[in-house]
């Protein structure tokens, strides 16, 4: 997670005497760390609330541990009495929204087109954008305890699917054309990974 936005920071500033180049190279790592901030509370999160359960010897981050202790997460977190599900679905959700480039942590996307063009087809269009689609894909089992967090995905991939396209018919350049094209499409994942269907957002992966 933390390697592929040090590759795309290093990539999207590989023109570095280039001053937009370098500003978006930083804006692009500024932006990621805002949510993976939230990212690792979820992780932090999911470790102290699935700690308690576990039996000796049983990783609490482990997938297979975590999935088999989460009927537990529906006790209430302390925080703004969200449950404990709620709480880590909203964290982990700020971590998709950065590496994703989703609303409204998708500014930097647009400018990462600064770098150069098969970086941007690879890096900001096909491999490190889908890494949060996949990991709420993942968490499945930890967002259907909570509909408040499923409600915040889906709303926040609606709000991004209109925006990023109407902001892609003002745009001039043919990169940030599809700049905003890939945060759109992102979008409707996040739609999809809302309403209960990870297996169509995931199919939008690979369409």
């Amino acid at each position: 997670w933390e390697a592929v936005g040090l590759c795309s920071y290093l990539l999207i500033g590989f023109y570095f005497a280039k001053p937009e180049a370098a500003a978006a190279a930083k804006k692009a790592f500024l932006v990621n760390r805002i949510g993976d901030l939230g990212f690792a509370l979820g992780i932090f999160s999911i470790y102290m609330f699935i700690k308690p359960h576990c039996a000796p010897g049983e990783n609490p981050l482990d997938y297979a541990v975590v999935f088999k202790y989460a009927g537990h997460l529906t006790a209430a977190s302390g925080f703004f009495e969200m449950s404990q599900a709620t709480l880590i679905g909203l964290l982990l959700m700020c971590g998709a929204l950065g590496k994703s480039a989703q609303f409204p942590l998708y500014v930097w996307l647009p400018d990462a087109m600064e770098g150069p063009t098969p970086v941007s087809a690879l890096i900001h269009a096909a491999t490190m954008v889908t890494a949060g689609i996949y990991m709420i894909a993942r968490c499945g089992p930890i967002y259907h305890l909570s509909l408040t967090a499923l409600e915040a995905v889906t709303w926040l991939g609606v709000i991004g699917a209109v925006l990023a396209a109407l902001m892609a018919m003002a745009q001039y350049d043919m990169k940030r054309i599809l700049a905003y094209s890939t945060i759109s499409q992102l979008a409707f994942m996040f739609v999809a990974l809302g309403c209960g269907a990870p297996d169509a957002g995931v199919f939008h992966v690979f369409t």
